[in-house]
């Protein structure tokens, strides 16, 4: 039982705090309750005009909700502290509090480093505490396992043209556009040639191969996105990595999408001329395996064969 009306209203024992009084009379008589309002020397209001520049919002859909994770949980632990009290080591604690995962811990230090960056430009601090603050250290692993023509053949059997699972799998295979570009496209970049990446904004060909051209005619796809689910709607990436990888785990094969744009990089673009986002490459300068895009707007051109245009132009007429 509640001592007072004021212990229940409060839920920590008695107060008589004049800003709790006048919240409490104030809602006694129906009055609306003013929220309180962040310091103007806060991390939480520092966090909130950043979030209103261009530094915030030029930054990716994806990048900006990876990093509107990591502020909530900075906003909720020490909102309320000066940002002009964060220090290098205040930086380097709050990645050493994440690094047992390490992923986590370059999200924290990417974001509070945009943060500060911008803080300092703007004149807020007089120091970058994150200048100097590295990652902690990947840990090796054997990374994203590449597709194999063995794998590709084992889940066409199993997913034959006709279902969204076959979808799935050959836009991957046949764009070479990465995952949270793949459940994006649609007529209208078949149409109009390209997307923009949402990792970096660069315009990436889009090619409708004759190959792909089948597995899209017979569907099932959306209006707006190739890649839909049961109910006829686009997927986030990362709900589509969740049901590609158990689409792949019925068949036994590696459930990666990015295991299945090295397979695009390796060889089936080249079987199938033109399947290659802005110049896909392989990177042999270490391990013979990390595939990067190269940023090059002259690749648009260049790499969409005769045929492939012609192919590409069934959907600019629907």
């Amino acid at each position: 039982m509640c001592g007072s009306t004021t212990d229940c209203v409060s839920g920590s024992g008695p107060s008589t705090a004049p800003e709790f009084e006048a919240e409490y009379r104030a809602a006694l008589a129906g009055a609306p309750v003013r929220k309180a309002v962040a310091s103007t020397n806060s991390l939480q209001w520092l966090i909130t005009r950043y979030r209103e520049t261009t530094a915030w919002t030029d930054l990716s859909v994806a990048t900006r909700r990876q990093r509107d994770n990591v502020f909530k949980g900075v906003i909720e632990t020490a909102g309320a502290e000066s940002y002009a009290r964060v220090t290098r080591a205040t930086i380097e604690l709050g990645r050493e509090r994440r690094s047992a995962t390490p992923h986590q811990a370059r999200h924290f230090l990417d974001a509070m480093r945009g943060l500060f960056r911008w803080a300092l430009a703007a004149g807020f601090v007089k120091a970058d505490p994150t200048l100097g603050v590295s990652n902690l250290p990947r840990k090796r692993t054997e990374g994203f396992i590449p597709w194999t023509e063995e794998h590709a053949a084992a889940y066409e059997a199993r997913w034959p043209i006709g279902t969204r699972q076959r979808v799935w799998l050959d836009v991957l295979l046949y764009t070479g556009l990465r995952r949270g570009d793949a459940v994006r496209v649609g007529r209208q970049h078949a149409r109009g040639g390209s997307i923009k990446a949402e990792k970096n904004g660069v315009e990436v060909p889009v090619i409708i191969l004759p190959v792909l051209q089948r597995t899209l005619d017979a569907g099932p796809c959306g209006d707006l996105a190739f890649i839909v689910g049961e109910n006829g709607r686009p997927f986030t990436k990362e709900s589509f990595g969740n049901l590609f990888r158990d689409a792949c785990k019925v068949v036994g094969v590696p459930g990666s999408a990015h295991g299945v744009r090295k397979l695009a990089a390796y060889g089936r673009q080249r079987r199938y001329r033109g399947a290659t986002n802005g110049g896909i490459r392989l990177d042999r300068s270490r391990d013979g395996r990390a595939l990067h895009s190269q940023r090059k707007s002259e690749a648009l051109g260049r790499s969409i064969n005769r045929e492939a245009e012609r192919q590409r132009n069934t959907y600019a007429l629907t």
